[in-house]
């Protein structure tokens, strides 16, 4: 790494741009775009200038920097949910302005003419969308718990991993090739209840988005998107609070100030009582002992220390607990995360973010009674580190470049157990250590009125380290230890680099429409294994290998994008092309248990992907009736030489045509009406073909891999939101929903039900389609209170 550290005090000379001439006086405008009530920052806050066609948006921290020719200038401040702010400059000199913008929410009446001004346009992120966090509490939602991770999967591009599941695959990619951040630290494992809820509290959000395509350079180890998600800092003006109770599960926040205008705080938990409801309704049944609950709890300090220092700290444990006790089983797992940013300004236009981060993901199962205990478990522990230096020179040309460096231990399985005390002999728990570093630099200029362009490289290598101990078997079948190789602490093992071109390419027609293009290669260096469609706290993650190669995913994107009705109105037509190697599946036949005393990487096989579609996208964001439209075409394939000798088939995130249709309408002061409707190709599945009894054993064939498909998947949601309070310290309201309007039996998996007579030899096979969500009607209340 000392060789990244280097690189950092030439990376300025990497730029010949930076040499071009200005041919007028420009200076420099900076500050932060903040919440009146809260005194937060907000991120992705848009600043504008006409007559220049020129913009800035801000940063994580909420702030701007924008370098404009001297003179008189009209800035644009727009955020949606909030009234557009205009203010008249006169600029002679390097100036900081820091803009207070009102939510719609806190006004009697306001006409917001705009939100993300020409953005749509204007910037080079075809293919970044930001998630409307405002809108969470009036979509119909599942259960009545509003979910950041069920409004991905409503956006072109992004598709759900099967019915009421948080799972999201992102242009054919899998699962794992998902970078989730909260606040700088990677969650591992986003989901509550099997999937069905995700570990965001959506009272602590404050801002999300996710990049399809187009990675900036500051962003790797994940070869499909980037779902990046801050939260809040804590009102710097008054204390104030949330709480929500819905059919099973609540939730209560609470924020302020510690030094009002120096620091604050924010805290948010949340409870489902699932298991309290079950208990008189499971007495004398199969379910009796049966219990199932999850919690999570966010915290957040913040603190400016001077006008060029702030530091912010962040933490989160969330836990899903189930058991059995009469057959004795239990399983629990969960994340636990903290991580610290200190920002410093060197000058208004010369930053540094420096960000400090642990993870531990931890996932047990158990099962204990009078003869024997078994315990399984797996998990991911990261300590990470990362700088970013952002940089203005002048009007033209933004660079940032950086180092970050995580050090990973995972456990993909370990295992204990015992007989009557007993200690049974299961081999060494399986720790597997990576050391994962990067260095990156990108730079954005624009020249003329027509180009923008934002380019970069990043340098990424990674180490497997010992200790470990390579199993050499016989074959790949009976897994038998012939010999073995040990690697002491701290050695190699095995380790690989790579250099990933990322650029972003803006040709702009008119004020109003613009072309993109990108191109992408990420490697991505641990990887999930998984035999199901749904992402499962089971699942383990594995390293790269001297058998497993980092994945490589090059992508190519080009979009049109055009606003309509004084920009009220966005729209993009996009194209894409992503070519992944290195893939991994698990062999067929292949039994993940056994790995536990042998190397789990022998159960996998490798080969290539690719994915390519067409995505529209249409979104009225201003207005009474506001919502969108999104339509996904593509193709997704795999081909591995070890499945099916090779043939070519169809992944199972592969999905023809999917549709997302919301619509949001303010029908008073009073009710704000919202409607989901989904459509979706059904997922490809590997079904038996025949059954046959052999010497008393049922024999079961399978088709080719991933070649039927479920019958199509839609739904249509309703929901009612009532503002039945509206006072000035107290706020409340009821949400009304409704799932699956017309109770549309949607496949969750194919069963086979068999009827056998071994002593005639005949065998009868049926499938049922099994649906596990009919009509759902819920209502949650949500009050805020100061």
């Amino acid at each position: 790494m000392k060789k990244a550290f280097i690189l950092l005090l030439f990376i300025p000379v990497l730029f010949p741009a930076l040499s071009y001439a200005q041919k007028t006086k420009n200076f420099i405008i900076s500050g932060y775009i903040r919440d009146t009530a809260t005194n937060e920052t907000l991120m992705g806050a848009n600043i504008y200038i006409a007559s220049l066609q020129k913009g800035a948006v801000t940063d994580i921290n909420g702030y701007y920097t924008i370098a404009l020719p001297e003179g008189k200038h009209t800035l644009r401040i727009s955020y949606v949910g909030y009234a557009t702010v205009f203010k008249q400059i006169d600029l002679r000199k390097n100036e900081r302005i820091d803009f207070l913008l009102v939510s719609s929410t806190t006004l009697n009446e306001v006409v917001i003419t705009s939100t993300r001004e020409e953005a749509n346009v204007q910037n080079t992120d075809g293919s970044k969308i930001e998630l409307p966090i405002k809108k969470l509490e009036t979509l119909p939602v599942l259960f009545g718990e509003a979910d950041i991770l069920k409004t991905i999967q409503l956006m072109p591009g992004i598709q759900s991993g099967g019915e009421g599941s948080n799972g999201f695959y992102v242009r054919g990619g899998g699962p794992d090739q998902n970078l989730i951040l909260l606040d700088g630290a990677t969650v591992y494992n986003a989901s509550h209840l099997m999937g069905f809820f995700s570990v965001f509290n959506s009272d602590a959000i404050s801002s999300a988005e996710i990049i399809k395509g187009g990675m900036p350079a500051e962003f790797g180890g994940r070869a499909a998107s980037v779902l990046n998600i801050t939260t809040k800092e804590g009102n710097m003006n008054r204390y104030e609070g949330e709480a929500g109770i819905g059919l099973i599960s609540s939730r209560l926040s609470f924020q302020g100030p510690i030094v009002k205008d120096k620091a604050s705080f924010q805290i948010s938990g949340r409870r489902t009582y699932v298991d309290v409801l079950m208990k008189p309704f499971s007495k004398g049944s199969d379910f009796e002992g049966l219990g199932y609950y999850f919690y999570d709890v966010n915290a957040k300090l913040n603190y400016r220390i001077s006008p060029k220092d702030n530091l912010t700290f962040t933490g989160y444990y969330g836990q899903d607990v189930f058991n059995l006790k009469d057959a004795g089983i239990s399983m629990d797992w969960g994340n636990a995360l903290a991580s610290l940013r200190w920002t410093h300004f060197f000058s208004d236009n010369f930053l540094v973010n420096t960000t400090a981060s642990f993870i531990d993901y931890e996932c047990n199962i158990g099962m204990n009674n009078d003869i024997y205990k078994f315990k399984l478990f797996s998990g991911v522990r990261d300590i990470n580190g990362k700088i970013d230096f952002s940089y203005l020179p002048n009007a033209s040309n933004k660079i940032k470049w950086g180092v970050d460096y995580t050090l990973h231990r995972l456990t993909p399985s370990s295992a204990s157990a015992s007989s009557n005390d007993v200690e049974l002999d299961l081999g060494t728990p399986a720790k597997l250590w990576g050391h994962e570093g990067a260095a990156y630099a990108l730079h954005e200029f624009q020249f003329g009125t027509h180009w923008k362009v934002n380019y970069g490289l990043r340098f990424s290598y990674f180490a497997q380290m010992g200790p470990f101990v390579r199993y050499q078997v016989n074959n790949l079948y009976d897994m038998v230890n012939i010999d073995s190789t040990v690697y002491g602490s701290r050695e190699i093992v095995a380790d690989y680099w790579g250099l990933e071109p990322r650029i972003n390419i803006r040709y702009q027609l008119t004020k109003k429409n613009s072309i993109k293009a990108s191109y992408t290669r990420n490697y991505q260096y641990i990887h999930l294994a998984t035999m199901s469609s749904a992402s499962l706290p089971t699942d383990a993650w594995f390293p790269s290998t001297s058998l497993v190669q980092p994945q490589c995913a090059d992508q190519v994107t080009l979009g049109y994008f055009q606003n309509f009705l004084e920009n009220t109105l966005e729209t993009s037509l996009e194209i894409y092309y992503k070519k992944m190697t290195n893939l991994i599946e698990y062999r067929d036949g292949a039994k993940p248990s056994r790995s536990i005393q042998t190397n789990a990487d022998y159960d996998f096989a490798f080969g290539d992907g690719q994915s390519y579609g067409a995505e529209l996208f249409i979104n009225k964001t201003v207005g009474k009736l506001t919502g969108w439209l999104g339509y996904t075409l593509s193709w997704t394939t795999r081909s591995f030489p070890d499945i099916m000798d090779g043939k070519t088939f169809y992944s199972r995130y592969d999905r023809r045509h999917d549709i997302s249709l919301v619509l949001t309408y303010e029908l008073s002061k009073k009710w704000v009406l919202s409607s989901v409707w989904v459509y979706a190709t059904g997922n490809a599945q590997t079904l038996p073909v025949s059954y046959y009894i052999i010497d008393n054993t049922i024999i079961t064939e399978w088709g080719e891999r991933n070649s039927w498909r479920m019958p199509a998947y839609h739904r249509l949601d309703l929901s009612a939101t009532w503002y039945f309070i509206e006072k000035k310290r107290w706020k409340g309201n009821l949400n009304f929903s409704v799932y699956n309007v017309y109770n549309r039996m949607n496949p969750y998996f194919i069963n086979f039900e068999q009827e056998v007579d071994l002593e005639v030899g005949t065998l009868k096979t049926t499938p049922k389609q099994v649906s596990i969500f009919p009509i759902l009607p819920s209502v949650t209340l949500n009050i805020k209170f100061k």
